[in-house]
């Protein structure tokens, strides 16, 4: 190494510390999140406390590789999973930003086969709901800008095929109007998920959509307790993990 190259990496190594040194003590406290509330903060914080060092993830309705994603910091911290996004123009963005994880351009429902995927023309309310995406257009003046014939898996197959039948620690689902159908499809006496993330409200412009308490319910029967609510998602932990953390 020649003396000039030798002062330049000497140089640069100096200006790299005086950086550091004088760097605004708030970077070293802030946050990033991804979510749309903040739910991947909570996540993370959760698997934190109860000690899981490097949690696993089934995110069904993607969406995004980073935007209103509940798993986009997860991955950048080293964790991996599953992403199921049946749109192949929001999949094909995770097949370049999120090639550590598996990336399933298909459905999840309740029977395995082909669904209409309602297009919406704001993707995140991409439906497999018919109802659901008459009542985006109805009351919300939301339009369909497609209709796509979607292969469908169920959850067990997903889990089965790619995780050796065991669910991850996390679980998030974002269908817009089938998240009931999903969850109820799962046999929770098998395997299941540490932590869930679910949408529990319907979409409303305000804010002001119907809390879906039956499904809270059901899942609090299933052993599971309400860690966190943001009013659109409820963040489910195992109460006997939580508890004994």
């Amino acid at each position: 190494m020649s003396k000039i190259t030798g002062d330049l990496n000497k140089l640069r190594n100096q200006i790299a510390a005086l950086k550091t040194k004088f760097e605004h003590p708030k970077n070293k406290y802030q946050k990033q999140s991804y979510s749309q509330s903040g739910e991947d903060l909570i996540i993370d914080f959760i698997f934190t406390q109860i000690g899981l060092a490097k949690p696993s993830y089934l995110d069904i309705g993607a969406h995004h590789p980073f935007y209103l994603s509940n798993t986009a910091l997860l991955y950048q911290k080293g964790y991996r999973g599953i992403n199921i996004e049946p749109d192949k123009e929001l999949f094909k963005h995770f097949l370049i930003y999120r090639k550590g994880d598996i990336n399933l351009n298909c459905g999840i429902g309740s029977q395995a086969g082909e669904m209409i995927l309602h297009v919406m023309n704001s993707p995140a309310l991409n439906t497999f709901s018919a109802s659901e995406a008459d009542r985006l257009v109805k009351e919300h003046n939301f339009s369909i800008v497609n209709k796509i014939t979607t292969p469908v898996k169920t959850v067990g197959f997903i889990i089965q095929q790619y995780n050796n039948g065991v669910y991850p620690d996390l679980l998030s689902i974002d269908v817009e109007g089938l998240d009931e159908a999903i969850i109820k499809s799962i046999d929770f006496s098998q395997s299941r998920p540490t932590v869930i993330c679910l949408e529990t409200i319907s979409y409303s412009g305000n804010g002001n959509g119907i809390k879906d308490d039956t499904l809270i319910s059901y899942l609090t029967g299933k052993g599971y307790m309400v860690y966190a609510d943001t009013n659109i998602n409820t963040i489910f932990i195992l109460k006997d993990k939580w508890q004994n953390r």
